[in-house]
Formats: C-alpha cells, sequence, structure tokens
C-alpha cells in the first residue's frame, strides 16, 4: 500500500506545481486554494508512504514522478520545449524512479 500512497503523493506534486503555474497567472482564490490542497494532499500521502518505505526511497521517487511529471505538463499545456535533451533526460529521471522500485 506504500507505494500506492507514494504514486498518489507523487500525482499531487503535480498537480501542486500545475495549481501553482495556474495561481500565478490567474491569481485567484480557486487556484490557490488547489494549490494548497494538491500540495497539502501531496506531503500527506508521502508521510504515509514513509511508515514503511525508507526515506531516501520515498522522496526520490516522489521527487521524480513531480519532476517528470512537471516537464510532461510543461510541455503538454504550456508549450514548453520538447528537444531530444529534455527527453533524454527525463527519461534518466524515469529510469531511476524504475531502479529504485525494482531493489526496494
Amino acid at each position: 500500500m506504500a507505494w500506492v500512497f507514494l504514486i498518489l503523493a507523487g500525482f499531487g506534486e503535480v498537480a501542486g506545481v500545475f495549481s501553482m503555474k495556474m495561481a500565478s497567472e490567474r491569481k485567484n482564490i480557486l487556484s490557490f486554494l488547489a494549490l494548497v490542497t494538491s500540495f497539502s494532499l501531496s506531503f500527506f500521502f508521502l508521510s504515509r508512504a514513509m511508515q514503511e518505505l525508507p526515506m531516501g526511497t520515498a522522496y526520490a521517487v516522489w521527487t521524480g514522478i513531480g519532476t517528470a511529471g512537471s516537464v510532461i505538463i510543461g510541455i503538454l499545456f504550456f508549450r514548453e520545449p520538447a528537444d531530444w535533451r529534455r527527453i533524454m533526460y527525463l527519461s534518466c529521471i524515469v529510469i531511476g524512479v524504475v531502479g529504485l522500485k525494482a531493489i526496494s
């Protein structure tokens, strides 16, 4: 169950970063509430995952999901560049997260 909590925490991190972008652009209360809620849920699920998983693994996977997800969201929704170098380094992050899952 800890891995499910960790994946939920990672998705909460991605939602938080997306909400942060929206809050900086729209500056309304709903965007701010989405920002606070998504990061709060992310931290809640991360803390639940850390009850069973090693701290280093949980934190690395959480930040990996957040980083990779944020890059993908940026490419898909905010027209950020998707050149081969970004994709290559994004792949390194994903490979690292999969590797940590495989040895934990």
